[in-house]
């Protein structure tokens, strides 16, 4: 009975280093996601719009105003989309340490920022559909009351973008490392992070990026209309507005565009023609006496704003290299954040 419980013990204290060695190797899979000052920035800015999407309604159905309440139902959509935003920067913090996202949660917010490209597409529509229907069918317009709302909807969208601008500012830097290998030619690292500089920052997050799309595209619509009003009030140039219009409207199917060409990518994972994925080849692959090792298999893809995975195999003459060796090579990539490495041995 004495052996018998020296055993159990031994067995006992051996499980218990062997826990505490993995232990060691265990890390999470956070690249960055959630951005705190973007998130209270678009949530103030979509209080903001919400607020004067409400007193321009209430407004135009007191005083019987179209323009009032159509730029006020035109305001509720930029509302929907900035919401969405905050809402994605808030599931995204939440959970950002579940374990059921293999790569973290930051694609949360380019999905929104997708949604609010798609959002964007729509409005352009709807503008060229209404501008078409103005040019064929004019109608009277109240030029000193829809001159009054569009410095309004172009004054809360200044202060809107300055808000949104700020939050590139409180952009923080995450830091990562851990690392770990096993005995079957695999390895799996995280290497340290850091966003380049705030003003790739700013085009990386993609989610904040649609916020401030949708300001900027509400702004140039709004100054758009002003000079088209303008121009029919002092020379009786009716169709100056409608014109505008098309012409915001085509400027806003450009900036959706672009967004969901950037958004796009991201979430389909093409990210294969990334200067990463060379510079990935140029540091593992090896042509000198006593090594040759090429790449046979490489995926690359991003898992936050700054930040990449990689799986590779690859084959090698030389018998000493190993995957925590390809590790150091590629770390020199600091965007690099997760790596998983197999290796044949010719």
């Amino acid at each position: 009975m004495q052996h018998s419980h020296s055993d159990h013990s031994n067995h006992s204290a051996q499980s218990t280093h062997l826990q505490v060695q993995a232990s060691g190797h265990t890390h999470d899979h956070v690249y960055g996601s959630g951005n705190p000052a973007a998130e209270r920035g678009t949530r103030i800015v979509m209080w903001i719009t919400a607020i004067t999407m409400l007193a321009e309604i209430g407004a135009g159905w007191w005083f019987n105003s179209m323009a009032l309440l159509a730029d006020g139902w035109h305001m509720s959509s930029h509302a929907l989309a900035i919401g969405l935003s905050t809402f994605a920067y808030a599931a995204a913090r939440r959970y950002a340490h579940d374990p059921r996202f293999a790569f973290g949660t930051w694609k949360i917010e380019v999905l929104a920022g997708f949604t609010s490209a798609v959002l964007l597409i729509g409005i352009a529509v709807l503008m060229a559909v209404g501008s078409v229907e103005r040019l064929l069918s004019p109608q009277d317009i109240h030029y000193r009351e829809a001159m009054l709302v569009g410095v309004l909807g172009l004054a809360v969208n200044i202060v809107c973008a300055l808000i949104l601008g700020g939050a590139h500012h409180h952009h923080g830097h995450d830091h990562h490392h851990h690392g770990h290998g096993d005995h079957h030619g695999h390895a799996h690292e995280h290497g340290a992070h850091s966003e380049h500089s705030e003003h790739e920052g700013r085009h990386a997050d993609l989610n904040l990026k649609a916020a401030y799309v949708h300001v900027i595209t509400d702004a140039a619509t709004s100054v758009l209309a002003i000079i088209a009003l303008a121009g029919g009030w002092l020379y009786g140039w009716a169709w100056l507005d409608p014109a505008m219009g098309l012409v915001g409207a085509v400027l806003v199917a450009l900036w959706a565009k672009n967004l969901i060409h950037d958004t796009g990518k991201v979430l389909l994972d093409r990210e294969m023609d990334h200067p990463v994925v060379q510079e990935i080849r140029e540091a593992v692959e090896v042509d000198r006496e006593g090594e040759h090792t090429r790449i046979t298999d490489l995926h690359v893809w991003r898992v936050g704003r700054e930040h990449y995975s990689c799986a590779l195999s690859l084959v090698t003459d030389n018998p000493s290299l190993t995957p925590d060796e390809v590790r150091k090579r590629i770390g020199v990539h600091e965007e690099v954040a997760h790596t998983t490495i197999e290796i044949r041995y010719a």
